[in-house]
C-alpha cells in the first residue's frame, strides 16, 4: 500500500503518556476498562479499543471515528450502554487521527482504506459484523463496504463525510477554524457548541464535555496533521452493496443533512432507511437516541 501522508505527535513520547492519563480518566468516568489491541497493517501498526470482544458468541460491532477524534468519543457518558444491546464491539483507532495508531494515511481517493479495514477484519478473526462511521468514519465504512462487502452485515453512517463536500459557508468555516487560528478551551468551547453539539438537547455531562476540550485542545496543539480530508464519493458510491442505514443531525453544520440525504437516495441503492434527529448537531455518535436506534435496527437482524 502507497503511503500518501504521515501525521504524527509533536513529541511521540510525553504526548503519548498524555492521551493514556487521559483514557485512564475516561475509564475512571466510565467505571470500566477498555481491552486494546494492536494490530500491524499495510499503514503500520493499529490500535483497537475493546468492550466484550472474547465474547464470541455475540454479535460484532465496529466502529470507525471521524476526523480530529478518537472512538472512544463514542463512549462519553458510557454511550454504547445505550445500544441497549450485548455486543462485542471494536473502536478502531484510524491510522493519521490523532490516537496511538500510526500516523501512515493512504491517498483518501483510492480504495486503501477499505482495503485495510479489512485487514483489520482478518487480524481481530471478525468474520462478519455491523460496522458504524462517523463523519470520517463513515467515509471509512463506505471504502470498506466496496472493497469486501461480504464482512459486512449492515453498515451505520452517521453524519458521514463522503456524500457531500465540507460546506463552505461562512458560519461553518468560522466555527471550525477559530480553535485552530486560536488554540485555547474557551475557542475549543464555542466550537463544539456551534458545531458538534446542540444544546439543551444535545450535549455531554460536564464531566464528559471537560474531557473532551480536553482531547480536542492537545490534538489540535500536540499532533501534525497531514491526513487528507473526507471527500465526496460520489458515482463510487454506487458500487455499495451491503445494506446502509444513514443517521443524520439537522443541526450539522460541516455536512447539512438535506444534501447528505439527496446524495445517498441517488448513488445507494442498497439505503435502507434514513433517520433525521431533530436538533441534534455533527457529533451524532454521543446522541444516545441515535445509538437506541442502532441497537434497535442491529436486532432486527438476528
Amino acid at each position: 500500500m502507497k503511503i500518501k501522508g504521515r501525521s504524527h505527535f509533536i513529541d511521540r513520547h510525553s504526548d503519548t503518556l498524555y492521551f493514556e492519563t487521559w483514557v485512564k480518566k475516561l475509564e475512571i468516568q466510565n467505571e470500566r476498562k477498555y481491552e486494546r489491541y494492536e494490530i500491524l497493517t499495510s499503514l503500520g501498526k493499529t490500535h483497537v479499543w475493546g468492550l466484550k470482544t472474547n465474547e464470541n458468541h455475540l454479535e460484532t460491532l465496529v466502529i470507525f471515528p471521524g476526523a480530529r477524534t478518537t472512538s472512544l468519543i463514542w463512549d462519553f457518558d458510557n454511550g454504547l450502554d445505550s445500544l441497549n444491546l450485548n455486543l462485542r464491539i471494536f473502536m478502531v483507532e484510524t491510522n493519521g487521527l490523532p490516537n496511538l495508531s500510526d500516523g501512515n494515511t493512504p491517498d483518501i481517493h483510492s480504495l486503501d482504506y477499505g482495503i485495510w479495514a479489512a485487514e483489520l477484519f482478518d487480524n481481530l478473526k471478525i468474520e462478519k459484523a455491523f460496522v458504524a462511521g462517523a463523519s470520517f468514519g463513515g467515509l471509512i465504512c463506505a471504502k470498506l463496504s466496496i472493497v469486501s462487502p461480504e464482512k459486512i452485515i449492515a453498515a451505520f453512517l452517521l453524519n458521514p463525510g463522503c456524500l457531500q463536500p465540507f460546506s463552505l459557508k461562512l458560519n461553518n468555516l468560522y466555527y471550525n477554524l477559530l480553535p485552530i487560528l486560536k488554540p485555547n478551551s474557551k475557542n475549543v468551547l464555542k466550537f463544539l457548541d456551534k458545531a458538534i453539539f446542540s444544546k439543551p438537547q444535545h450535549c455531554l455531562s460536564e464531566v464528559s464535555q471537560a474531557l473532551l476540550v480536553d482531547y480536542e485542545l492537545f490534538a489540535i496543539s500536540r499532533y501534525k496533521d497531514n491526513t487528507q480530508k473526507p471527500y465526496y464519493m460520489d458515482k463510487e458510491l454506487d458500487k455499495i452493496n451491503v445494506d446502509i442505514y444513514l443517521l443524520e443531525g439537522e443541526k450539522d453544520l460541516l455536512f447539512p443533512f438535506h444534501k447528505s440525504i439527496k446524495n445517498a437516495q441517488k448513488h445507494i441503492n442498497t439505503l435502507q432507511e434514513v433517520k433525521i434527529f431533530k436538533n441534534v448537531g455533527h457529533g451524532i455518535e454521543t446522541y444516545k437516541i441515535a445509538m437506541n436506534y442502532i441497537g434497535e435496527k442491529i436486532k432486527n437482524y438476528r
